[in-house]
């Protein structure tokens, strides 16, 4: 029985199903994809969350276990380049996998920090080989595991953040940004995130970004048709109230609706704190108690703000950063003073420079997405949805899409407290448990669950943590946790 259909949950039916389990995944909202749902809206098709598709071997490793062939069913185009990181002050940098294109934009912007963004590049590998490769799918089950890797964390300067880890290199504080942002992407803040997250630019520059025409949401419809292909079952509006408990082991669970669905197995891809502290009763839970729970730091919110134009924007490439004035200051405001800043930087995701079919004919799809707290901060976004919503269309007008208060035709948001009621993440945290050090590895909650035997954790707030390639890892871990369905027969 698996609770969520988000990439984690689809994953992990895959797999077991792919292992000779019965597997049926339940999903509360009437689609699958979680995060990754797919708005449609007057002819625009909107990919609600990911949008940024990395390590696609991670995808196709799930089509070879059914037999079948992750091209034959989705389109994955690599983008060139991955993304445009335009400053403040209009400055702009083309982040791609070209190592020469992207010497010669770093010397550009700072000759002097060349070197030290190749003796960067020579790091983030080796934090790769090791974090991604090595540690990325190993079983954090028990305290003896973390104590192997500890020298490895070590070696690593696992203890500086990304940013400091990129400071130690480069000098140009433009670049020191340019290479230290990715933690954002993962719900991260890039000045207190484990340098370990520095692996994600080399997993860039190894596998590429790529993105799937039709929009990510293919990829969820590919994943539901292998596990229908498998023998599974997706039932919708089916909201899990309780995962029933009996004698420290998982039986199965309860619906809201009242009805009760047996299962030796349970996996669980909702939020992890809102697992552990909504859906298993409180004197269940030793290591997960509420305390614990409140005390725990979580990731930065997101507002979104997803739009049609009736016009298209054809300079404006897929992926853009629009980095604002401020960036120790406004993370700061974002992670630790929670407050809604009077500025703010944005993705920028134009799906239609690559695939026009998401769009009427002559128009563009978009969404952007501002970092903002979760709700720890006093944001009322009943007040403040709108506004905000209207200094960021301010923005972009003045800047990348001229025009823009004229030309959108199709308009709908996201806030904090959406990530909380329709999603149900707790305090609206948008991707579960921050990633820091005493927060990863052996420290986050485990994928088999520590206090329910039969209990297993997957998606983003769980070991490796958030992310297209550490949700899919996760639902890899189960490979090694989860006993053989035989044990079952």
């Amino acid at each position: 029985m698996i609770i969520g259909s988000g990439f984690g949950g689809l994953a992990a039916a895959v797999r077991l199903g792919a292992r000779g389990y019965r597997v049926t995944v339940l999903e509360r909202l009437d689609a699958p994809g979680g995060r990754a749902c797919v708005f449609h809206q007057d002819g625009f098709t909107f990919d609600a969350g990911p949008t940024i598709v990395t390590a696609p071997f991670l995808f196709e490793e799930l089509w070879q276990l059914c037999g079948r062939r992750l091209a034959d069913d989705v389109d994955l185009r690599p983008l060139d380049p991955f993304y445009r990181i335009r400053f403040d002050d209009g400055a702009v940098f083309d982040y791609s996998g070209d190592p020469a294109a992207m010497r010669e934009t770093v010397a550009r912007f700072s000759p002097q920090d060349v070197a030290g963004y190749e003796r960067f590049m020579a790091v983030s590998e080796r934090h790769f080989r090791i974090g991604f490769e090595k540690l990325g799918s190993a079983d954090f089950g028990s305290w003896t595991a973390m104590a192997r890797v500890l020298p490895d964390l070590l070696k690593l300067e696992g203890y500086r953040s990304v940013y400091g880890l990129v400071a130690k290199y480069i000098k140009d504080e433009r670049l020191r940004t340019v290479f230290s942002f990715h933690p954002l992407l993962i719900g991260g803040n890039p000045f207190s995130a484990t340098s370990v997250y520095s692996l994600i630019a080399f997993l860039e520059r190894r596998w590429g970004v790529h993105f799937a025409m039709g929009g990510t949401g293919r990829l969820v419809a590919g994943l539901v048709d292998l596990i229908k292909g498998q023998g599974g079952r997706l039932r919708f509006g089916a909201e899990v109230g309780r995962i029933l408990v009996k004698s420290g082991r998982a039986v199965g669970v309860s619906l809201t609706s009242g009805e009760v669905v047996p299962a030796e197995i349970v996996v669980s891809n909702a939020d992890t704190a809102w697992t552990y502290r909504h859906l298993l009763p409180a004197e269940a839970r030793s290591r997960w108690g509420d305390r614990r729970l409140e005390r725990s730091r979580y990731s930065m919110s997101l507002f979104l703000w997803y739009f049609g134009t009736d016009r298209r924007y054809d300079s404006v490439p897929h992926h853009s950063i629009l980095l604002g004035p401020r960036y120790r200051g406004l993370v700061a405001d974002i992670f630790r003073r929670k407050v809604l800043a009077e500025d703010f930087s944005l993705y920028l995701h134009r799906p239609t420079a690559t695939d026009p079919s998401l769009a009427p004919p002559g128009c563009d799809a978009f969404y952007v997405l501002s970092p903002v707290p979760n709700l720890e901060g006093a944001v009322d976004w009943r007040q403040s949805a709108e506004p905000y919503r209207q200094r960021i269309m301010a923005y972009l007008s003045e800047t990348l899409l001229p025009g823009l208060n004229d030309a959108v035709v199709s308009s709908r948001i996201m806030t904090p407290p959406d990530f909380e009621q329709r999603l149900l993440s707790y305090r609206g945290a948008a991707f579960g448990m921050e990633p820091i050090l005493t927060q990863s590895a052996w420290f986050r909650p485990h994928n088999r669950s520590e206090d329910i035997e039969n209990l297993y954790i997957v998606g983003a707030g769980t070991h490796p943590g958030a992310g297209l390639p550490g949700v899919l890892t996760s639902a890899q871990v189960l490979d090694k946790v989860v006993p053989d369905a035989a044990a079952f027969a």
